[in-house]
């Protein structure tokens, strides 16, 4: 299992942000199998982790048209920086339900 961490200082988000953010949701979960995908933001902080079962499926989402664009829009607007990291998950403990 692989989590891919996205931290981004926040731009000037706007009700697109917000609309292109749940679309995006929407197709990694039904189009490229997204298994979780939380994402908080605190100030002008955020930071998004999703989990997916191998690398393939990550760079089939990084490079799906829409989610292009939404970068290209997140560089030109919505972010001040952001910073991606690709992870690889050795081990994973739980506790409670």
């Amino acid at each position: 299992m692989y989590a891919v961490i996205f931290s981004a200082k926040a731009g000037q988000q706007d009700p697109e942000y917000l609309a292109t953010v749940s679309r995006l949701r929407e197709l990694a979960f039904e189009r490229y199998g997204c298994r979780e995908f939380i994402a908080v933001t605190e100030g002008d902080r955020e930071i998004a982790i999703s989990y997916w079962d191998d690398q393939e499926a990550i760079l089939c989402w990084k490079q799906d048209s829409e989610h292009l664009l939404a970068q290209e829009l997140g560089r030109a607007k919505w972010y001040e920086s952001y910073t991606v990291q690709v992870v690889e998950i050795k081990r994973e403990y739980h506790f409670g339900s």
